[in-house]
């Protein structure tokens, strides 16, 4: 298929899109609206992979590098699963593929002492890995045995591209095991990982696994289904905190707040002030702390105006950044992309990290393309890459805000919650 396309820049609600594909033109003449962004990566519907885990991580040297796993009825997520590895030179403007790698799902990229590296799990509810590359993300390490990147040679774990955070001489890592049961999301324990800072991360026996935590179907008064995808965060009084995705039947969307004692061994969760309003809650979410503003960032994907018959989980159409200045109260500050459909468009799942004024991010996107679009909003068929530029600057519109999102309710599919 040959593709002609039109670029355009945009500026809109104060951010500075670095480039926006806005008409693509397939082989028999048809035209079709390229997603916001810069596309780093298209897997269309028909392939039967679909696009999961974004991450991103810029190197010392300036390198940006981008990954994505994939998952379907075609791909072997339950067996061995493929991840594929980006390089950009020149700060996101374009990107060439590095490595694709079997064996790495719902995996986060970071960088740490020159190196980088890929932590997530070996399979669709597997053992822990992590990778390391030293030459730019052109060649991986191998998690053959616990010397050399497998940190739990048993059990099934469940995780997503979660920030990696350096507090107190350790890098603190969040997880879910997935050993409670056999129900998604009511199987899911949540829990912390650490390690060292200066110690080598491919040692098994360097990482320190935290308790974890089951779910309370009494919590919420009832309301409450899941955790998952958790965050590691550095509180105001200087604990490390593990701020999770829950899963809700309904609005209003929320997140939970669970204590990891300081040697990184000990989760705690108190129900009665435990849980937060957090829109975007329901699905994943990156939060960050910032120095400049000594605020907390966060992208999210909010679900509004739903209705009574729609779970804020299956509602993927918007990308909200939003800040807090105690974890507690979270304000939106920009509705960042908006699409009036719900049931094939979503802007989810957002990795990203400051970079002076400026926001980047990936962002696995389904959007329309010359087949016609992605299956739905959740097995999405790009990732994309943004930069928002001034963020601190940006300040929403109630209208901006409030608009609703006037579409039907999105179709089952496989994981509609994922």
């Amino acid at each position: 298929m040959s593709l002609k396309i039109t670029l355009r820049g945009r500026c809109w609600l104060g951010i500075l899109w670095l480039s926006l594909v806005s008409v693509a033109v397939a082989e028999d003449g048809q035209s079709f609206p390229q997603p916001p962004g810069i596309v780093i990566d298209h897997s269309p519907a028909s392939s039967g992979l679909y696009i999961g885990s974004p991450s991103l991580a810029v190197l010392s040297n300036g390198t940006y590098l981008a990954s994505h796993d994939l998952f379907g009825p075609k791909s072997l997520e339950f067996e061995r699963p493929t991840t594929v590895v980006f390089r950009s030179l020149d700060r996101g403007f374009t990107w060439s593929r590095t490595a694709t790698l079997p064996g790495v799902f719902w995996n986060n990229l970071f960088a740490h002492h020159g190196a980088a590296y890929l932590m997530g799990t070996d399979r669709h509810h597997g053992r822990v890995v992590i990778r390391r590359s030293v030459d730019g993300g052109v060649t991986w390490t191998e998690p053959r045995d616990a010397g050399n990147g497998l940190l739990a040679g048993s059990g099934q774990f469940h995780t997503a591209p979660m920030p990696v955070v350096e507090h107190d001489g350790r890098l603190w890592r969040a997880f879910e095991d997935a050993m409670g049961g056999t129900e998604w999301g009511k199987r899911y324990r949540a829990g912390m990982l650490s390690v060292p800072v200066d110690s080598d991360l491919l040692q098994a026996t360097n990482w320190t696994f935290s308790t974890f935590l089951s779910r309370d179907a009494a919590w919420l008064g009832g309301r409450f289904n899941a955790w998952l995808e958790g965050n590691a965060v550095v509180g105001r009084d200087g604990r490390m905190l593990n701020i999770l995705r829950v899963d809700t039947a309904d609005l209003p969307e929320m997140a939970a707040c669970v204590e990891i004692s300081g040697d990184g061994r000990v989760a705690r969760f108190n129900p009665t002030n435990g849980f937060m309003p957090f829109p975007g809650g329901a699905k994943k979410f990156v939060i960050r702390h910032d120095k400049v503003s000594d605020k907390y960032w966060a992208l999210a994907t909010p679900a509004m105006d739903l209705g009574a018959t729609v779970r804020p989980a299956g509602v993927r159409n918007r990308l909200a950044l939003m800040c807090s200045a105690d974890l507690r109260t979270w304000e939106i500050r920009a509705m960042l992309f908006h699409h009036p459909d719900v049931v094939r468009h979503g802007f989810q799942y957002p990795d990203w990290d400051f970079e002076g004024d400026d926001i980047i991010a990936v962002v696995r996107t389904a959007w329309d393309d010359a087949e016609g679009g992605a299956r739905n909003n959740h097995d999405a068929n790009y990732m994309t890459f943004h930069r928002f530029a001034g963020f601190r600057r940006m300040q929403a519109t109630r209208e901006a805000i409030a608009t609703p999102a006037a579409s039907p309710a999105p179709s089952p599919n496989e994981h509609p919650t994922r």
